[in-house]
């Protein structure tokens, strides 16, 4: 299939470019930053420019939407901002598949929705979860919704075919630096306290990159028409769990410090990934050990070449 992705320059997005070419599939990279690699065909474009993304996704097959603001210190910082791009961004990539008859839309989503979950007898929440709307949340929470929201709206109104992919944390080689587990590394490396919001016991089922990729693959499959999956880690990790192994991956001596927990954090839901086993055959293969033992060496090297690169010349 033509496959199309925005935002396939990031971090997931560039795994997802790797997973879906050695599928076999022929990958047009849509994003304002060219490709990881050059071999792929690159259509430079905004989400926020409609004109643009509709001839850049001329041609394909599906479109992949994965153009977000990502980061929630960056939500707080400009939320308009973000709004502009993961709820306006994605109606104009809706906008951009429906008229160019596109035969699939995949959105990027995220398991952070289920803060608004309605709370039940169980501590498991999955894709059935009922969404409270006067719950506390966060405003890139609030953005995803909206996003959902508005796949659904393009298939009862023009019968655009979609799937949602709620991610949970993911990690691994190519992820930002601005992330916990990179700033922990580089606190580390600095000999600076690891700084651990509340007491530390908020938990996700954190997802290796490339197993997340992987799910993108089997979203393809026709079952996946209309269809909202989990794909997340198969093991809770605390935040403190993963200051821990980063000192012992780096053995490094720095302290943990514990500072009080950010509003609106999302502490943390038992969220089932069942759905994506039984219909995508899709579970995650990396634990947390043994992608941690992949993505502290990356980091370190990463975070030593950039400190390089910042050094004062004499």
């Amino acid at each position: 299939m033509r496959i199309g992705i925005t935002g396939a320059s990031g971090f997931i997005g560039s795994h997802v470019v790797d997973a879906l070419a050695a599928a076999g599939h022929v990958i047009s990279v849509i994003d304002v930053q060219p490709p990881h690699r050059n071999d792929i065909e690159f259509r430079k474009a905004s989400v926020l420019d409609a004109v643009g993304l509709i001839e850049a996704c001329t041609d394909l097959d599906v479109l992949y939407h994965l153009a977000a603001v990502a980061d929630v210190n960056d939500v707080v910082a400009d939320p308009a901002g973000a709004i502009d791009l993961n709820v306006t961004g994605t109606l104009r990539a809706l906008e951009a598949a429906r008229s160019n008859a596109i035969k699939r839309f995949v959105l990027a989503s995220t398991v952070w929705v289920y803060s608004s979950a309605e709370s039940s007898h169980s501590d498991m929440v999955d894709e059935r979860a009922a969404m409270e709307m006067s719950a506390a949340r966060h405003v890139y929470t609030t953005s995803k919704i909206a996003a959902e929201m508005l796949c659904h709206d393009y298939w009862s109104m023009h019968k655009l075919p979609f799937t949602i992919l709620r991610y949970g944390i993911p990690y691994g080689p190519r992820m930002r630096l601005s992330l916990v587990m990179p700033v922990f590394v580089r606190k580390a490396l600095s000999g600076e306290a690891l700084t651990v919001s509340g007491d530390g016991s908020q938990h996700r089922k954190f997802v290796y990159v490339e197993d997340l990729a992987r799910g993108h693959v089997a979203a393809l499959a026709e079952v996946a028409n209309n269809q909202t999956y989990n794909l997340d880690g198969s093991e809770k990790v605390t935040i403190l769990r993963i200051a821990e192994t980063v000192l012992r991956l780096t053995a490094c001596r720095s302290e943990i410090q514990f500072m009080a927990a950010r509003p609106g954090d999302y502490s943390g839901r038992d969220v089932s990934s069942e759905k994506a086993r039984r219909q995508l055959h899709w579970t995650p293969e990396i634990d947390f050990e043994e992608g941690m033992k992949r993505t502290v060496p990356w980091l370190v090297e990463k975070l030593r070449e950039e400190a390089v690169v910042t050094a004062p010349t004499a």
